[in-house]
C-alpha cells in the first residue's frame, strides 16, 4: 500500500501534527481509508469526515487509554441520529446516516468495535419525488448573468461557469473538474467529468464558448500550474470547489437581488426550460445525463401543459 505522505487529495490527507489527539489521528485514517480504499470524493469526503468527528466526540478516550469505542452499541447509534438529524435539512440528514454507516464500516474493519454496526443506522424519512424543482424565469437568468461585471478578472470567471450552469445544466463538481483539455474548440464540443468517473461529450454553445475564451485570454492568471480551467484569482491559483462554484451562484444571486440561490437552481432550470421547448423526459434525461429515468421523473410536476392533458375533470366541474 501507498504510504500516506505520498497520498493527496486536494490537501485531505496533509500529515497531521504530533500536537493532535487520538481523535485527529483517528480521522486521519478514515480519511486515507476513503480515498484509498473506497476511491471517494473530495467534497463527500469532507462531509463525512465532518459528521464522523462529531459522532468521535466524547467517544474517543486519552492516549494512555485508547480510542474507547469497545462499547460502543447499536443503541449508541440510534441516539446520535435521533439527535443530530431532526434539526438538519433532509439533505444533510441523509449525508449524516451515509457517513455514520461509513465511519461504523471503517471502525469495524479495523478491528475498533466488536460487532458490524453500520446496519443499526436508521434511514431517513423520504418521499421520493415529492419535491418540486425550482427554476428561474429567463429574466432572472438575465439578471444573474448580468450580475457579472465583464471588464473585471472575476467577473469574466464567473460568468463563464455561469454560463456553462445556465445553459448545459452541469453540476458545480463538473464546472470545478472541467480541465483545458476537455474543451475541444474545433469541433464545439466538452467533455464532462461526471458522477462515478464518467466522461460525456456535450455541444459546447457558441456563447458559452464566447464566455469561456474571454475568461481564458484576459482572466485566468498565467502562473496557474494546474489545468483546470477556473481556479482562485488570488493567489496561490487553486482550482476552484464545487462549493467554490455554488459560492460563485449564490454571490451572483445576491448582486442581481434573486435571494439565496445555489448551482442546482440552474440545473434546474435548465430541464424546466426544455420541458417548455417541448422536449420529453427521456430528452432532458440525456441532456442532464441522470443514469435513471426516476431521477429524471421529478420533472414531470413542472411540465404543466402535459400533466393538463392527463388531469381528470372535478366531478360536478366544468368539462
Amino acid at each position: 500500500m501507498d504510504d500516506p505522505a505520498r497520498v493527496r487529495v486536494s490537501g485531505l490527507l496533509e500529515p497531521f501534527a504530533a500536537s493532535e489527539g487520538v481523535a485527529e489521528r483517528l480521522l486521519y485514517r478514515y480519511r486515507r481509508y476513503l480515498v484509498v480504499e473506497r476511491g471517494v470524493g473530495a467534497s463527500t469526503i469532507r462531509g463525512y469526515v465532518r459528521a464522523a468527528r462529531l459522532f468521535l466526540e466524547g467517544r474517543v478516550c486519552s492516549e494512555d487509554v485508547g480510542p474507547g469505542l469497545e462499547c460502543l452499541r447499536a443503541g449508541d447509534v440510534v441516539a446520535f441520529v435521533v439527535a443530530r438529524c431532526p434539526s438538519q435539512s433532509q439533505g444533510s440528514a441523509k449525508l449524516t446516516v451515509r457517513a455514520l454507516r461509513s465511519l461504523l464500516g471503517f471502525l469495524y474493519l479495523e478491528g475498533m468495535i466488536d460487532r458490524p454496526l453500520a446496519d443499526a443506522v436508521p434511514s431517513v424519512a423520504s418521499w421520493r419525488l415529492s419535491g418540486l424543482p425550482k427554476g428561474l424565469s429567463p429574466a432572472e437568468v438575465a439578471g444573474l448573468l448580468g450580475s457579472c461585471d465583464r471588464a473585471s478578472v472575476v467577473g469574466r470567471r464567473d460568468l463563464a461557469m455561469l454560463m456553462l450552469l445556465a445553459r448545459l445544466g452541469l453540476r458545480a463538481g463538473e464546472v470545478a473538474r472541467l480541465e483545458l483539455e476537455d474543451i475541444d474548440w474545433r469541433a464545439g464540443e466538452i467533455v464532462v467529468r461526471g458522477k462515478g468517473d464518467r466522461h460525456e461529450r456535450l455541444p459546447l454553445p457558441c456563447d458559452v464558448g464566447e464566455a469561456i475564451t474571454a475568461y481564458l485570454r484576459e482572466g485566468r492568471p498565467k502562473t496557474t500550474t494546474g489545468r483546470t480551467v477556473f481556479v482562485w484569482v488570488k493567489a496561490p491559483h487553486r482550482a476552484l470547489t464545487g462549493d467554490g462554484v455554488s459560492a460563485v451562484v449564490a454571490a451572483s444571486a445576491r448582486r442581481a437581488g434573486l435571494g439565496v440561490i445555489y448551482a442546482h437552481r440552474l440545473r434546474h432550470t435548465v430541464a424546466s426550460d426544455l420541458l417548455r421547448a417541448g422536449s420529453s423526459l427521456v430528452e432532458v434525461g440525456q441532456v442532464l445525463r441522470h443514469r435513471s429515468m426516476l431521477t429524471t421523473a421529478i420533472y414531470a410536476k413542472v411540465d404543466l401543459q402535459a400533466l393538463r392533458t392527463i388531469a381528470r375533470s372535478w366531478p360536478g366541474g366544468a368539462s
